[in-house]
C-alpha cells in the first residue's frame, strides 16, 4: 500500500513545484504571413486566442520577417502569464486612411503578466505627417503600441519606428517595466511622442534611446511612482 501512495506524493510535488513547460505559438501556424503585404491580423488575434487560454505559461512567437497587421487588440484576461517574443517586423499599412482616426494600432487591454520581448513595429507614418504638413484635413492618426487597464507588464528591447502618432501608451496600468526600448522618428514629425505614461502607477523606463518629433517622454494626468533613469532623448522636447 505504501508504494503507491509514495507514487501519489511524487505526482503530487511534481506538479506543485516544478516549472510547467511553456507552450510556443507561432503565428505562422496560424496562417500568418511572413511576406510584408498579406495582412496577419486575423492570423494573430487567432494565436493570442490560443496563448490566453493555455493551461500553462505561453509565448506567441513571431518569427523573422515582415508582417502586416492592419490593426489588431489582444484583450484579457488570460488564464496565465504570456510573452509575445518578436524576431520579425510588425509593419502597418502603407495607406494612412487604413487606421484613420482610431486612434490605437496595436493595443493590449485588461491583461497581466504580459512580456513584449524584441522585434520592430514600424508604424509607416511618413504620408500622414506630409499631410499634416501641408495642412490638409487628415486623420489625426494611431498610436503604435497601447497598454491599457493592466498590470504587471514588461516591454523588454522593442524598437518601435515611424509611428503615425505617440509610439508607446501606458494608460491606466500598475507595475509596468520598459527597458532597452529604441524609439526613432524624424525630429519634424509631428505628434509622434515617445512613451506616454498616463493614470498609471509603478512605471519604470529605463536605458531607453528615444528621438522623436514630439516628447520623448510625455507624462499624463493620474501617474505616480514613475520612474524614470538613463534615457538618451534627441531629436525631441525632452520630458515632461
Amino acid at each position: 500500500m505504501a508504494k503507491p501512495i509514495t507514487l501519489l506524493l511524487l505526482k503530487l510535488f511534481l506538479l506543485c513545484f516544478l516549472p510547467r513547460s511553456n507552450a510556443v505559438y507561432d503565428v505562422l501556424n496560424f496562417g500568418a504571413k511572413a511576406d510584408g503585404k498579406t495582412d496577419s491580423a486575423q492570423p494573430f488575434l487567432r494565436a493570442w486566442t490560443a496563448a490566453c487560454h493555455s493551461s500553462s505559461p505561453a509565448t506567441l512567437y513571431v518569427p523573422a520577417g515582415s508582417f502586416l497587421l492592419s490593426q489588431a487588440s489582444f484583450d484579457g484576461p488570460c488564464k496565465n502569464a504570456i510573452k509575445f517574443s518578436i524576431d520579425g517586423t510588425i509593419a502597418a499599412p502603407s495607406n494612412y486612411e487604413k487606421l484613420g482616426s482610431s486612434e490605437k494600432w496595436i493595443e493590449f487591454k485588461d491583461v497581466e503578466g504580459v512580456t513584449i520581448s524584441g522585434g520592430k513595429l514600424d508604424g509607416r507614418g511618413a504620408d500622414l505627417w506630409t499631410c499634416k504638413h501641408d495642412g490638409r484635413s487628415c486623420p489625426s492618426g494611431a498610436t503604435s503600441l497601447t497598454f491599457s487597464n493592466s498590470k504587471n507588464i514588461v516591454i523588454d528591447g522593442l524598437m518601435s519606428i515611424n509611428s503615425e502618432l505617440y509610439h508607446i501608451v501606458i494608460l491606466g496600468c500598475q507595475g509596468v517595466r520598459i527597458r532597452g526600448v529604441n524609439i526613432e522618428a524624424p525630429g519634424n514629425s509631428p505628434n509622434t511622442d515617445g512613451i506616454h505614461v498616463q493614470m498609471s502607477t509603478g512605471v519604470s523606463i529605463v536605458q531607453a534611446i528615444i528621438k522623436t518629433g514630439d516628447d520623448c517622454v510625455s507624462i499624463g494626468p493620474g501617474t505616480s511612482n514613475l520612474w524614470i533613469e538613463r534615457v538618451f532623448c534627441g531629436p525631441g522636447h525632452g520630458i515632461r
